[in-house]
């Protein structure tokens, strides 16, 4: 009798059979969720529904809304600007009353010098280094603005004169300055001193009979 034999590569095709319960899980049935989703893409899902699911009624509230906004920024800012403005002005302003003031009160201060410096040249003393340093006082006070008013023959302006004497005269057909006590000062527009004169008026008219 004779003795049934397996042949020997039976038994390797079996031992080549896979077992079942051995396979990785990292076999190409299961993928890894950042792979099927690389962007993140599944948890946004939900803004773009938001903003989907929002009629153009709400958007266009919505715009009205930022336009609105805009608007009273863009109010706020103009007002802003405009009291900006309005400061600078009045500090610029105030700036200038101050120097014109103080100015006014130094150059005012050197007017009886001034007008001794008149005096001496009327009686032809103003000579050697006396007439030196009043050339350049009368020099530097023209510098700051200070000019000089009123001649004899002048109409008299009771903005800028002050009449000391009246008198009549037939020479004249309206209220003249005839002398020139003392000479007038300005700073620009601004009366620092009138000139103090003496006046002649035309002859009152004579009614004939």
């Amino acid at each position: 009798m004779t003795e049934d034999r397996f042949p020997a590569d039976g038994q390797a095709s079996s031992d080549a059979e896979t077992d079942p319960s051995q396979e990785t899980t990292e076999g190409p049935g299961r993928q890894d969720p950042e792979t099927l989703d690389p962007a993140g893409l599944a948890g946004s899902g939900e803004q773009v529904g938001d903003v989907a699911a929002e009629s153009p009624t709400d958007l266009l509230a919505d715009l009205a809304d930022a336009h609105t906004r805009v608007a009273a920024l863009t109010e706020d800012l103009q007002r802003l600007q405009a009291e900006y403005v309005n400061y600078k002005r009045r500090v610029d302003r105030d700036r200038g009353l101050v120097l014109e003031n103080a100015k006014y009160a130094v150059l005012s201060a050197l007017l009886p010098v001034l007008d001794d410096i008149d005096r001496a040249r009327e009686h032809g003393e103003l000579e050697g280094g006396f007439k030196a340093v009043a050339d350049a006082l009368e020099g530097i006070v023209a510098a700051q603005g200070l000019t000089r008013f009123g001649v004899s023959g002048d109409e008299f302006d009771p903005r800028f004169h002050e009449a000391l004497l009246h008198a009549h005269s037939a020479d004249v057909t309206t209220t003249t300055c005839r002398d020139i006590v003392t000479a007038g000062y300005q700073i620009g527009e601004r009366v620092v001193r009138p000139a103090r004169v003496t006046v002649v008026d035309p002859e009152p008219a004579v009614d004939e009979a």
